[in-house]
């Protein structure tokens, strides 16, 4: 019988879990990550499923495999692979990839301090600190992000109506802000936001068909997160959020594209201004410090560059097979 073995670093980043492949990703076919991204989608995607769905992870895991850079001026490739699907850009995913890739020598920036990172969603650059040789901090110049709609409104069965914008910050977020029938997520448990989210993503999805569609990738489409916002913990940050991903996820990381995609609402809403800090905090008050860097276009819509600056720690290191003789090699989910 086949059996894949993948060589693994486990982590978190602010909470959230990542598990970097380091070896045995599949070889791939494309141009560039988008490219890769498809293939794998179309011929590998089991892998994903058995690394990260129990026996082997859970609801809530996470990872990326490393790939050889398209241009040879970049550091490397990265696929972001979850429960949720693989995705375009993972913020969180990134901030601990490159943290345990350096500090495991996994990768040697040509540049000290500085990280090209060719995604699915498109280059990033990353800047990072060393102490002690470990990685204190990285911050992350994210893709462009927009606002692609605002004041658009769903029926929820629990709720009822709902406002909600839909911004893009490497995934598509809907974001839904306190209002008359959402009083902020310091009001409602965490298994109170799994039980909801699947129905208004679903909902969504359903009466605004074909509307978020990045102008510059048409494979990245539709709403993926649900963004529920509330009074941040710490008078010190700006804002707190619950990031539903996947079937049942609540990121426990503040989310790195959801972050970006926040900042580039506020942006379009006059709510924040280039340079100014906005600390976002997760639903265990973890928090990440993101900037406007700059400003762009993506197709019709002004953008603004997310620059996220957080941090990761490494936790373990793991062999982990798939076996093809074994009935669960790609996993299983329970609730």
């Amino acid at each position: 019988m086949a059996r894949s073995t993948f060589y693994c670093l486990d982590g978190h980043t602010c909470g959230n879990p990542v598990r970097l492949v380091v070896k045995g990703g599949p070889a791939l076919q494309g141009k560039s990550m988008s490219e890769k991204r498809q293939h794998f989608l179309r011929e590998f995607d089991r892998i994903r499923k058995g690394l990260m769905f129990e026996p082997r992870g859970h609801d809530m895991m996470s990872g990326s495999i490393l790939y050889p850079p398209a241009d040879p001026e970049n550091d490397f490739g990265v696929l972001f692979i979850e429960t949720s699907g693989c995705l375009p850009m993972c913020g969180h995913g990134a901030i601990g990839t490159i943290t345990m890739a350096i500090e495991e020598k996994v990768i040697l920036p040509k540049n000290p301090g500085i990280v090209r990172m060719e995604t699915p969603a498109g280059l990033v650059q990353a800047t990072y600190s060393m102490e002690g040789g470990k990685v204190s901090w990285v911050k992350l110049k994210n893709v462009p992000s927009y606002l692609a709609a605002e004041n658009l409104e769903i029926e929820c069965s629990v709720l009822g109506r709902l406002k909600f914008d839909v911004a893009y910050g490497g995934n598509f977020y809907a974001i839904i802000d306190p209002q008359k029938n959402f009083s902020g997520l310091e009001h409602f448990t965490a298994s109170q936001l799994v039980q909801l989210s699947p129905e208004i993503r679903a909902r969504i999805n359903k009466k605004y068909p074909d509307q978020f569609i990045h102008p510059e990738d048409s494979t990245i489409r539709d709403v993926s997160h649900l963004m529920w916002t509330g009074v941040p913990l710490s008078s010190e940050s700006s804002g707190r959020n619950a990031v539903f991903y996947g079937d049942k996820a609540i990121d426990r990381s503040p989310c790195g594209t959801g972050t970006s995609a926040r900042l580039a609402q506020w942006d379009a809403q006059g709510r924040i201004k280039e340079g100014q800090d906005f600390i976002h905090e997760s639903i265990i008050g973890s928090a990440f410090t993101a900037t406007i860097e700059g400003t762009g276009r993506v197709g019709e819509y002004p953008a603004i560059i997310p620059g996220i600056k957080g941090w990761a720690r490494l936790t373990g290191y793991n062999r982990i097979t798939l076996d093809e003789d074994d009935p669960f090699v790609c996993g299983f989910q329970v609730i």
